[in-house]
This record gives structure tokens, sequence and C-alpha cells, in this order.
């Protein structure tokens, strides 16, 4: 008795991506394979670039008290910026990775290593997504156009990270947390340090979730010699993972004292509800922390993807101390 034969279609889906997701079931044939590319089908990454743009715009207004009609499109245009340039970021990333993706079993069904895109045209549908997200900076003040063109240096190196640093999360959590610098400043219209700080924190955040991520790859990329916080780690990890969630909390509630201590417009019950956002993230991550097993990839990739009500939760605190 023979086994059935996969469609093609069958056969494009990605390992990784969510069973029965919206691009494998209603987006056009012909734009699946792009719309891969760009993760489009795993949403969770594009909530882990977005989400620090939040908090950077609801940490600004805490901390000048101004909110006008054009924060709404600042929370709007940072949403559509983040699936572009997460879009991007991953095409550049698949495109440089292509050769050591076609080793690892859970990245081998991706388009380029797979055959449904050629590097040419994942190029194109790169510089498609970031011409499109340029539009939006244009949208926003100097200060920030200037941050957000910054930040491609971190987004072109982090595919290579790997390849000479046994911390390559730290490159990631350079890129992905860009956002709270970009949104604070289209905010307030300058950069300022509880900006910085609240930076700081999303990129321990990034190597406390992308440590996780990494360890469902960890037999094969010691076999073909790719760098990781996870392989560094090794039994070790949840001592680290650990030091990541006391020093993402500590540097966020750092910089919500930072945004509000002296400011008159905010009173001590507004100040307490921010501090309760780190501490409630803390509490989440706790939460992941307990349920870590570094063998168990279903674990894995559930705890990874729990990081987005994660982040949520600052912005849903930030936003309602902003309402007092």
């Amino acid at each position: 008795m023979t086994a059935p034969r996969q469609t093609p279609e069958e056969q494009g889906q990605v390992s990784d991506a969510v069973v029965g997701n919206w691009v494998d079931r209603h987006a056009p044939a012909a734009l699946r394979p792009y719309l891969r590319l760009s993760r489009a089908d795993r949403p969770i990454g594009t909530w882990l670039l977005l989400l620090p743009c939040w908090w950077g715009l609801t940490l600004g207004i805490l901390h000048d008290g101004a909110f006008a009609a054009f924060d709404l499109w600042i929370f709007a245009g940072c949403g559509i910026g983040a699936w572009l340039m997460r879009g991007a970021g991953c095409t550049w990333n698949d495109i440089t990775d292509r050769d050591i993706d076609g080793s690892v079993a859970r990245t081998a069904s991706r388009p380029i290593p797979s055959g449904q895109v050629s590097v040419t045209q994942a190029l194109l549908w790169m510089a498609a997504q970031c011409l499109v997200a340029l539009l939006i900076l244009l949208s926003f003040n100097t200060a920030a156009i200037i941050l957000g063109v910054v930040a491609l240096g971190p987004v072109a190196i982090y595919p290579f990270a790997k390849r000479f640093t046994w911390w390559p999360q730290i490159f990631l959590g350079l890129a992905f947390n860009w956002g709270a610098l970009l949104a604070w400043t289209a905010h307030t219209g300058s950069l300022g340090w509880p900006a910085v700080v609240l930076y700081l924190a999303g990129m321990a955040w990034t190597l406390f979730y992308d440590t996780i991520y990494a360890h469902q790859d960890a037999e094969d990329d010691a076999l073909i010699g790719v760098k990781s916080t996870a392989r560094l780690f090794g039994v070790r990890t949840a001592m680290w993972l650990r030091r990541f969630l006391v020093v993402c909390v500590s540097l966020m509630a750092l910089a919500v004292l930072m945004a509000m201590l002296g400011q008159d417009h905010r009173g001590v019950p507004a100040l307490l509800i921010a501090l309760a956002g780190p501490w409630a993230m803390g509490w989440h991550m706790l939460w992941q922390l307990r349920r870590f097993d570094m063998d168990n990839n279903d674990v894995l990739l559930k705890l990874f993807r729990s990081n987005r009500d994660a982040g949520l939760i600052p912005v849903l605190f930030f936003a309602g101390a902003a309402l007092l």
C-alpha cells in the first residue's frame, strides 16, 4: 500500500507554522510563498517587533502627559511598519541562511531552501516591503526618521551573528526592540534616557524568549556549527533565563520611574499602575520559566509564542496609567 501523495500546496507549508493559518487557507496561491517568506503564517514575530514600539509610545505619553490625534497614527503606523519590516527582515534572514536552513529539519521547508522562491525573487520582495515601510517612516518627525534608518544596521548584521558569536540573541535584541526608541521619539520629538533604558529592558526580554526558541534547533545547530545562547547555556539555561527575567523587569521599572518622577501631571496612582506593568510581565515570564523544558519542542514553541501576551501586559498598564 503506497503512502498518499502530497499536493504541491501541502508540500509548500512551512513545518513550524500554525496549522490552518490564514496564508495556507485563504491567501492567493501566487502570493503564498512570499507571505511565508515574510512569516505572515507565523505572526508571533510581528508582535515581538511591535510591542516595544507600543511600550515606547505609551511611556512617552506618560512622560509628557500629551496625547494627540497623531499618536493614533503612530500606534497604527508602528503596527503596519512592524509587519512590513519583520517580513523584510525575515526575507533577508532567509536569503543569507538559505544553505543553513536546508540542513535544519525545522527550517528546510522554508520557501528558499524548498525551491518555492528564488533568491532574486526574494530580494525584490524584500525591497518592496522596505519601500512601503519607508513611506510610513517618512510621516514621522526627523529624529524618528533618522532612528528608523539607523535601525537597518542591526537588521542587516543579525543573520550573520550566529556565525561569529555565541550571543546572536543580543543582535536580535538590538533590532527587535528598536521600536521603543523610535516610537518614544516619534511622540516626544527627541530621544530620552527612559526610552534607552526601556530599550535595554526589551533586549533582556529578547534574550529570554529567543533562548527558549533556540533550544528547538540546538542539536541541528551543533551539527552544522551554528552558535546560540541555547547551545552556550545548555543545562544552565533556566538559571540564565531567571537572570534575564530580573534584568528585564528591573530595567523596565527603572524606565517608568525615570519617565514619570518629577512630572507634575502624573500622580502616585498613575505611577503605581505603570509600575505594575513590568511586575505583571515578570510574573508571566516566571510562569514560562516554571514550564520550561529544553527537551520538549512543543513546549518550547508554546512558551515562545506566549510572549505576545507577556509583552502586551506593560502596554495595557501604561495605557491605563495614561488615562488617569
